[in-house]
Parts: structure tokens; sequence; C-alpha cells
């Protein structure tokens, strides 16, 4: 838990005037997820402790949370992890936390506001199953 609390504090291709078939060629190739070690531990975590890492995200950030009561991981966005968290004070946060650690925290309310993506959990919560072989992320 410790580590992990640690992560989280711590703090276009252009078009190279190609034709049709060039950039139909560059649009089938699969998005490569590139993650670090500190992106990858929450994927690793138990429900419960990635409760509680997102919690500590959440208050460091200078925010209240009280209790998670629900969380998961939702995308990549733009290489970027990100997840949510729903909070006893029934507020739901999105944490988008970065290749070094650091975690950025946004309302969920605001998401389509700001052209982010929906705070929809995934089918698997953990995420594991979207870094497996064949399910590139969505961005």
């Amino acid at each position: 838990m410790r580590t992990l609390a640690t992560v989280l504090m711590m703090g276009s291709l252009a078009a190279c005037g190609g034709g049709e078939q060039q950039q139909t060629a560059a649009t089938n190739q699969p998005q490569i997820a590139i993650r670090s070690p500190e992106q990858d531990a929450l994927h690793n975590l138990s429900d419960q402790n990635r409760d509680i890492g997102l919690k500590r995200a959440i208050l460091a950030s200078g925010i209240r949370c009280q209790r998670v009561t629900r969380s998961g991981y939702v995308t990549e966005y733009n290489k970027l992890s990100m997840w949510t968290a729903n909070c006893d004070e029934r507020r739901d946060w999105a944490i988008f936390v970065g290749a070094d650690g650091s975690a950025q925290i946004r309302p969920c309310q605001d998401m389509e506001q700001l052209g982010l993506p929906e705070c929809r959990i995934a089918a698997d919560p953990s995420g594991r199953t979207a870094r497996g072989l064949g399910a590139p992320p969505t961005t």
C-alpha cells in the first residue's frame, strides 16, 4: 500500500504527403499501450487496495473523499491510464495516472464538457483484460 501511495503521489502524427492508401494503412495499424511500472501497479492490486490507493490520490489533490465505494479501470487516454472512483459523498472522480506515477483528478460530471472519456468502468475493473493480446487501448 505504501508503494501505491508513493506511486500515486509522485508527482499527432502529421501526414507526410501520402495518398489515401498510406492513410488507410496507418489507420489499420494496431495501437500499442506502453505503461510504466507505476501504471501497471494499479492493474495488479486487489479491489480493496485499489480503492485505498485511488482515495489517497484524491485526498492528495485536496479533494474530500471519506471512502471509495467503487473503483475501476476506464481506458488509456493520451498515454495516461484513466481510472474512476465513486466516493461515499456521492461524488465520482476520474483519475488520470501518468507514466511518472503522478495523478490528475477531475470530476466525472465534467468529462463531456472537457471532451474526455466517460467515467465508465470497463468490463474488468482491474483493467487486466485490456492489457491482453488483441485488445488495443481506446483513446
